[in-house]
């Protein structure tokens, strides 16, 4: 048997989380995905297929502001920011989906951070 690699696990783990999280209409899927270099968070219905809103470190107006800044302070960056665009679309209750990842560090620092900012999960 083949050695798997860290992704191959990262997605069975999803996939075995996706089992039971599922966004709705009423309460939407807050979807992480870590890469090494950026994080990205959106707000999906699974119900219809489709993403409410969204945030990544790849913005514009994020990547003017990361110069000096650390992976942990742009998570939360994000997670503030994915969490305002969620307020301002009615959105309240989310079901988070750590996409795999284990919940420390950056998955873990945006989690809080959206909490902080209204988010409700």
């Amino acid at each position: 048997m083949a050695a798997r690699t860290s992704r191959e696990l990262r997605i069975r783990r999803h996939q075995r989380l996706r089992k039971k999280v599922s966004g709705s209409t009423s309460r939407p899927r807050l979807s992480v995905f870590r890469s090494n270099t950026h994080i990205y968070a959106q707000v999906i219905d699974d119900s219809i297929g489709k993403t409410l809103v969204a945030a990544g470190t790849v913005e514009k107006s994020i990547r003017d502001k990361s110069d000096g800044r650390t992976k942990i302070d742009e998570a939360q960056e994000i997670g503030r920011l994915v969490a305002q665009r969620a307020l301002d679309a009615g959105i309240t209750q989310v079901v988070f989906d750590r996409g795999g990842f284990k919940y420390h560090g950056r998955i873990k620092a945006l989690a809080d951070a959206a909490r902080e900012a209204g988010l409700n999960f």
